[in-house]
């Protein structure tokens, strides 16, 4: 048993606060403004300055990837093309890995304002083959000899262009699936276990992850599954499985299907593929690309709606959000269901028809604020490519005025996965009246990012009863301006009472996720 006194924000609907909560065997006991006599023997943390949230979740990431590039090559920090090249330069002079992977590539982050390409990657490795992930995720750069190991039909698909080593579409996903497949495995878990450790120092504690990018056989969803059994830390990690073959999910007794890859429905803005309704203001012939047609979408939803799966989509664009508020609509108009608690991950620019079907049938949205501040993807080339419409984008405060259920996250590898500036950035959109309250924003990354994988029954609030899954800030945010909340960081992290422990070894964790076939996942 333990009481925390202090500022102790509850995290419910309500905004309460309370001076002291106590836990006892991982649950919480009491939350108030006093202290029974009864715990008042009980050791005491004392918070001063601090303050205690409930544990904060990132609700849409591809922890896998973020989990290899955080540990590889990540050109994100390069101002030049030059200082890129350098980058690569010397990452591959050290490492030996078969294929170099690196991440962060973008044409705004540079000052020549390009991309690099398959002439520059030559230059800097050489013949070591390198394949560079953009900053958004939906694209990369590959150099000569990574094309020549790449299997000859991915030159024949959408997206490929060979002269100057850029892969986008259907080229970037099949060429994705190759190179993550060429990665050792052990390196891989490795790689994740850092990950997970990482999360947890910026207060983390749920994961939502997207998995299945092409592995044979589906081995990657097969090894997140064994790393969310195989944690020596009570953390909830949720695996949400990229396909659109309802029965694979079901071979696995996965509750949920979707994400992005294979479920994504649309591109995104960096590449300038994000399905539009309206053509893009700098090219009045392109309008993006929507991947499936609307009977391929209504087919997934009416099967993996019918199968009792809760679903989840990919959708940027205006024309993507609509034809995934759509499908849902179909899909629960042919079955049916009251809590399903179906997602569109991003809606980033929505229509009206689209968000009155998401208030009307419970449709949640899994948003990334972050993207508002995003040096990668900044305003000004927003404004480049869609005009006015920049300023539609991730309409925060409308959405939760219609009564929509939205989760938050980072899509991690494109922003970190960092809770804190997501809330930050929630609070300080650049459409000022779009901007959330704290306590507005908090929700998106606890009590409805909860409610996002049905966990809300015993987590997302400080609330008597609940599992005492917990995060001490180093400040009270009710004591910031909406400016100064990117002053806050994570200094603990509690799971079901206990403070949370990295450095989990190899073996420990194959041999907990082998055994432990009944955790939730």
């Amino acid at each position: 048993m333990r009481v925390y006194e202090g500022t102790v924000l509850v995290g419910d609907e309500a905004g309460k606060t309370a001076n002291f909560l106590v836990e006892n065997r991982g649950r919480i006991v009491h939350v108030g403004d006093t202290l029974p006599q009864e715990y008042g023997a009980a050791p005491r943390t004392t918070l001063g300055a601090k303050a205690l949230i409930p544990a904060l979740a990132d609700t849409h990431l591809h922890f896998m990837s973020h989990a290899l590039f955080v540990s590889g090559l990540d050109v994100r920090a390069a101002v030049t093309i030059a200082e890129l090249k350098e980058t690569v330069r010397e990452f591959t002079a050290r490492r030996k890995e078969k294929i170099i992977i690196g991440f962060g590539a973008s044409a705004y982050g540079v000052a020549e304002r390009r991309l690099p390409d398959r002439t520059d990657l030559d230059e800097a490795a050489g013949e070591r083959p390198i394949f560079i992930v953009k900053y958004d995720g939906h694209a990369a750069i590959a150099n000569s000899a990574m094309l020549k190991r790449l299997p000859a039909r991915i030159a024949l698909l959408r997206g490929y262009d060979g002269n100057t080593g850029r892969l986008n579409q259907e080229a970037f996903f099949a060429a994705t699936d190759f190179v993550t497949g060429s990665v050792p495995l052990p390196s891989v878990l490795r790689s994740m276990l850092r990950a997970a450790d990482d999360m947890a120092s910026r207060g983390i504690g749920m994961i939502h992850s997207v998995t299945g990018v092409g592995f044979p056989l589906d081995l990657d969803v097969t090894l997140e599954s064994i790393f969310a059994r195989g944690l020596r830390n009570e953390l909830p990690y949720r695996v949400f499985f990229q396909t659109m073959d309802v029965k694979k999910a079901e071979r696995r007794a996965l509750p949920r299907i979707g994400g992005c890859f294979a479920t994504a429905l649309d591109g995104c803005f960096g590449s300038e593929d994000a399905a539009l309704i309206e053509p893009y203001s700098n090219n009045t012939s392109n309008r993006g690309v929507l991947f499936y047609s609307d009977e391929q979408v209504r087919d997934f939803t009416f099967a993996a709606n019918r199968a009792g799966l809760q679903i989840q989509m990919h959708a940027i664009g205006d024309a993507a959000f609509d034809q995934a508020a759509r499908a849902l609509d179909a899909a629960l108009t042919d079955f049916p269901r009251v809590d399903h608690r179906h997602t569109i991950i991003h809606a980033c620019l929505t229509t009206e028809r689209g968000l009155d079907l998401c208030a009307e049938r419970g449709i949640f949205l899994a948003v990334q604020p972050a993207f508002l501040h995003w040096s990668l993807e900044p305003l000004e080339y927003l404004e480049s490519i869609l005009g006015d419409r920049a300023y539609r984008i991730s309409p925060l405060k409308t959405m939760l005025k219609r009564g929509i259920v939205m989760t938050g996250g980072s899509d991690a590898p494109c922003t970190l996965p960092d809770p804190l500036a997501g809330i930050a950035a929630a609070c300080n959109h650049y459409v000022k009246s779009e901007s959330l309250s704290f306590t507005e924003a908090l929700a998106l990354f606890t009590r409805n990012a909860t409610r996002g994988s049905f966990d809300d029954a015993d987590r997302g609030t400080l609330e008597v009863g609940k599992i005492a899954d917990m995060t001490v800030l180093n400040e009270n945010p009710s004591a910031l301006k909406s400016s100064e909340l990117g002053r806050l960081s994570a200094e603990g992290l509690f799971l079901s009472g206990k403070p949370y422990r990295g450095g989990q070894s190899l073996p420990d964790l194959l041999a907990r996720g082998i055994l432990n076939r009944r955790r939730k996942i």
